[in-house]
């Protein structure tokens, strides 16, 4: 059988970096991997790797038609919520317009594009919130997450929009921080830290993530799917269950509500997400954050970290 060709958006980042894990030693996929600046990947040599700005429109439809790929899995989006309420046009660039260029280029090759969104398209105030359910968007990060899922439903051919809530995990050269290894790292320094005790998510292993991304490619699957870890809990109780995994004082970690932070970007208070579709049509099977953590502990073992 002829090998699908699938190209991976901001491989560079963790999402990315787990999807070229998960990809290494399967020869159903043909891979280009694309990124903005040199490759990280510790192990290429089973890929082409392609240095791409996704938001310039040209460049996006050079690659698309040279690689005509059966599927796209599109990681690449600008994160930050606090630097895209103060980076409009930036945030616009990398979460819709580049979005809109991958579309357009896409409905040439009838490419099924698989594209990464966020529980932040919704208001928080009813979670945890299942596919069906209408955004909200209560920051601009979210917005832009919202309007960029209403283009690609547009999309005259095949498309996925996969949600997803707090990712963790290790990329090789540790270029890429999260909660887990943020809390992990000050409370090994016996740093005080502040934490939110009123916001409620369902952190998400990025290894899960990535099986999901690679599960909607070789299905097929078409609409919205919600994929997160499967335990629900507050931003304070995920700090301190770092804290007891590690063994750290957490008599460092000083609850604090969201409303005293002033941070630029409003955050929704109670996300999470029902997994059942996901369960059911993607054979998702989500780590506890237990085990994400364990799986940590494997991985920073390995770089001589741990």
């Amino acid at each position: 059988m002829k090998a699908k060709k699938i190209l991976v958006t901001g491989s560079n980042g963790l999402l990315g970096q787990k999807l070229l894990d998960n990809l290494r030693n399967r020869h159903d996929f043909d891979l280009i991997a694309s990124s903005k600046g040199p490759d990280r990947y510790p192990h290429p040599g089973f890929y082409q790797y392609i240095d791409l700005d996704i938001t310039d429109r040209f460049a996006v439809n050079e690659i698309i038609q040279a690689f005509k790929p059966d599927t796209i899995i599109h990681t690449a989006a600008m994160t930050n919520v606090d630097a895209c309420e103060s980076e409009k046009e930036a945030c616009w660039d990398l979460n819709v317009h580049a979005l809109d260029h991958i579309i357009e280029a896409s409905e040439k090759t009838g490419t099924h594009i698989i594209h990464l969104s966020t529980d932040f398209v919704f208001d928080g105030q009813d979670g945890p919130y299942r596919e069906e359910d209408k955004p909200a968007p209560v920051s601009y990060y979210g917005l832009s997450k919202e309007v960029s899922e209403k283009h690609l439903s547009l999309y005259s051919h095949k498309w996925t929009i996969i949600r997803t809530i707090i990712v963790y995990g290790i990329v090789k050269d540790m270029s890429r921080t999260n909660i887990v290894l943020w809390a992990k790292k000050a409370l090994s320094e016996n740093k005080e830290i502040t934490v939110v005790d009123d916001q409620f998510r369902s952190p998400t292993l990025a290894e899960d993530l990535a099986e999901a991304c690679l599960s909607a490619a070789v299905k097929q699957k078409t609409g919205i799917y919600h994929v997160s870890g499967k335990d629900f809990m507050s931003i304070i109780e995920l700090v301190e269950q770092v804290a007891d995994h590690y063994k750290l004082d957490k008599t460092l970690i000083k609850p604090i509500k969201s409303a005293s932070l002033n941070q630029a970007a409003k955050r929704p208070p109670r996300t999470g997400f029902v997994l059942d579709k996901a369960y059911k049509e993607l054979d998702y099977a989500p780590h506890s954050f237990v085990e994400g953590m364990q799986i940590l502990d494997l991985q920073l073992k390995e770089l001589g970290l741990l």
